[in-house]
């Protein structure tokens, strides 16, 4: 069964930003991409470098020489420690995409007016009423 775990309110982590989170004794990475969120395991399958304080960037393509342009601009996370880059989207490898990945979480972005009974907030009133007016970005962990 999968948990939901309340991690940000969706405007704390902007476009192009990120949050690293403790959730269930690991070290987790949500990425904005472009409005969509992306989570990613804080561990670098290379020698286990903090793969989500990396640079964040995309592709150089060119057709033909001195021609270029950039390509997927914020999916592409780059290990600090070795240069390994992953995909933020699907946690592949960039260089061996079939064999070497980053483990990547499901992410939903849910509203005040959800079914709460199962989701654990980080913010509880004993007893006032409580008005939840922000989205909150969750991480579901097995």
């Amino acid at each position: 069964m999968m948990a939901k775990h309340a991690v940000a309110a969706v405007g704390e982590i902007p476009r192009g930003g990120r949050k690293i989170a403790q959730i269930k004794g690991r070290s987790i990475g949500i990425f904005n991409v472009e409005g969509e969120f992306f989570a990613i395991l804080n561990h670098c399958p290379h020698q286990s470098g903090p793969l989500c304080l990396g640079q964040v960037s995309g592709f150089v393509e060119a057709n033909v020489p001195g021609e270029y342009h950039f390509t997927r601009r914020g999916e592409i996370i780059r290990c600090p420690w070795h240069g390994w880059e992953f995909d933020l989207k699907n946690g592949q490898s960039c260089i061996e995409p079939d064999h070497t990945r980053v483990r990547t979480y499901k992410v939903t972005v849910e509203g005040p007016n959800r079914d709460s009974s199962s989701v654990e907030l980080p913010y509880k009133a004993e007893t006032y009423p409580v008005t939840i007016n922000d989205q909150y970005i969750f991480v579901e962990i097995p």
